[in-house]
């Protein structure tokens, strides 16, 4: 089992993008299959979800993250402007923090969220949106001060409307 301090956290660049399409990937399979339907998640594809996270590493206002061991990536998280139609200027939206599965429980995922936060001015409110029914994954957040603040949505995903919840720290 690896340990967080066997992992380095940097900035991503675009050489980065196929390695956090391919953990991206790993991350929902096995995340999700008790969610998404197998056909949804084995249709999830390395090249189109490649160009996706070039172009996010690549835009001006988003901060991508990757966290990597002796294998290569493991983890990797994206935070920019917050996209919710009452977000007031300034305020933050981590758009995903996902870790291959072999990392789960190793406090990698502590550790990008770690570094997301302590690189944000006193204040700064940042939201995030979670899977209603992802128990560990709103247990990760309540762990790092994310509140559900009542805000909820229903995204179509893989053909099926499902509710996410938004989450709040302040």
């Amino acid at each position: 089992m690896m340990a967080p301090e066997d992992v380095t956290i940097r900035p991503a660049t675009t050489a980065d993008a196929e390695a956090i399409a391919r953990v991206d990937i790993a991350s929902w399979r096995g995340a999700y299959s008790e969610i998404l339907s197998d056909s949804y998640l084995s249709s999830l594809d390395v090249s189109e979800r490649t160009g996706r996270w070039n172009a996010a590493v690549a835009a001006r206002d988003v901060t991508v993250l990757v966290a990597e061991d002796e294998s290569g990536t493991v983890g990797f998280t994206s935070v920019g402007p917050s996209r919710d139609e009452d977000a007031e200027p300034g305020d933050l939206e981590i758009y995903a923090i996902y870790l291959h599965p072999r990392a789960w429980g190793t406090g990698v995922a502590r550790d990008l969220m770690r570094t997301v936060l302590d690189g944000l001015t006193p204040g700064t409110v940042v939201t995030l949106w979670i899977l209603e029914g992802n128990e560990r994954a709103q247990h990760f957040y309540r762990r790092h001060g994310f509140q559900h603040d009542g805000t909820e949505r229903i995204d179509d995903i893989g053909g099926r409307p499902l509710t996410q919840l938004r989450f709040r720290k302040r």
